[in-house]
């Protein structure tokens, strides 16, 4: 049985794809975290959390990104940036997935947070 979050994570990269996106790297590890994906939308640089829920039970998937993981995903931006020579444009985009009718409704949220 394939992991509802890696499940979601698949999905994402397909759908980012669709909407232009250039995908750099999945699952960037740190000590310090993860980011799941790292993607180019034209000229900018963009770290995208994947939420995915099998139903709404519990919220939005989006809204479980908290400010502590918010401030996770920035450290760990951080480090990916260090190894870049020049510091690109960049943001920080959720894609929240949510199964509904055993279909994946999809909601970008673009910018979604500042560091």
């Amino acid at each position: 049985m394939v992991k509802l979050g890696h499940k979601g994570e698949e999905l994402a990269v397909d759908y980012l794809r669709q909407k232009g996106y250039s995908i750099i790297q999945r699952n960037f590890k740190t000590s310090l975290g993860e980011i799941d994906i790292i993607a180019r939308d034209k000229e900018t640089l963009v770290f995208i959390e994947v939420k995915t829920r099998e139903s709404l039970e519990y919220g939005q998937p989006f809204e479980s990104v908290t400010v502590a993981k918010r401030r996770k995903i920035a450290h760990v931006a951080t480090l990916f940036l260090k190894k870049l020579r020049e510091v690109p444009s960049c943001r920080f985009d959720i894609v929240s997935i949510c199964h509904k009718r055993g279909k994946p409704e999809f909601d970008l949220i673009r910018d979604a947070f500042e560091i």
